[in-house]
């Protein structure tokens, strides 16, 4: 049975998928203020940080704010496809490369047998999960839809002012949904398409490259969420405030 307005074709569904994902995630932002944005619930939070008072050895952004980035690293998740590209020949210092770390990590990580252990990632805040999430797409649209010339980290100009944040990250959100919307299908089966410097899109067709960046949404909204829903509960009764 056909559903009237329904969309099965790939970029229907992705199109689809992403903007029921957008949709929640405004309604769960919605008055977000800047003391929650900012919150650091833990020690050791990643953040949003004038410069000068970064708390990582890798803080990046081009104005007087920045955002917090330690040194680089293979996380558990990403063992499987460490030894998926070993699998598809590519070489260990090329892999090295890939990931911006030793060929001795990756050594150890191809090494591993087993389930590995969950990684121990720092916590970080509403404000860090945004700007991580709005650095990625300006980065991805430049390198798929624009110049494919401008350093990523210098694209946005990270805030403590959650509204402003907001309405810098969801104007990039729509001019993102109207690119995508416009790809045809020759555009979509086409590997290296996306030509992003901090991934490996160029090494898929471009419809696995959406799939994924559509999981990334997903995935940092509903902690952002999370996130949300502690803040509220910190004032309830034995809540840490």
């Amino acid at each position: 049975m056909e559903i009237e307005g329904a969309r099965t074709n790939r970029l229907g569904l992705l199109l689809d998928q992403f903007d029921q994902a957008r949709e929640m995630a405004q309604v769960r932002l919605a008055r977000l203020g800047d003391d929650e944005y900012l919150w650091e619930p833990v020690p050791g939070c990643w953040s949003v940080r004038r410069r000068g008072e970064e708390a990582t050895p890798r803080a990046f952004g081009p104005g007087e704010w920045v955002l917090d980035l330690g040194a680089p690293d293979i996380p558990a998740s990403e063992y499987a496809e460490v030894a998926r590209q070993a699998a598809d020949g590519m070489s260990v210092a090329k892999i090295a490369e890939d990931w911006n770390v030793s060929v001795e990590r990756v050594e150890q990580v191809l090494a591993h047998s087993g389930t590995p252990e969950p990684d121990e990632t720092p916590f970080t805040t509403i404000a860090w999960r945004l700007g991580h999430l709005h650095f990625h797409l300006a980065g991805r649209w430049e390198w798929t839809f624009g110049e494919r010339r401008q350093e990523p980290k210098l694209l946005v100009d990270f805030t403590p002012s959650a509204t402003v944040a907001l309405e810098r990250f969801w104007a990039l959100v729509d001019r993102w949904r109207d690119s995508v919307a416009a790809l045809t299908d020759e555009q979509l089966d086409t590997v290296g398409f996306s030509r992003y410097p901090y991934s490996n899109d160029a090494e898929y067709p471009y419809a696995e490259v959406l799939s994924a960046g559509n999981l990334e949404f997903i995935h940092h909204m509903a902690e952002i969420a999370l996130l949300r829903d502690l803040w509220r509960a910190r004032f309830s009764s034995g809540g840490r405030k």
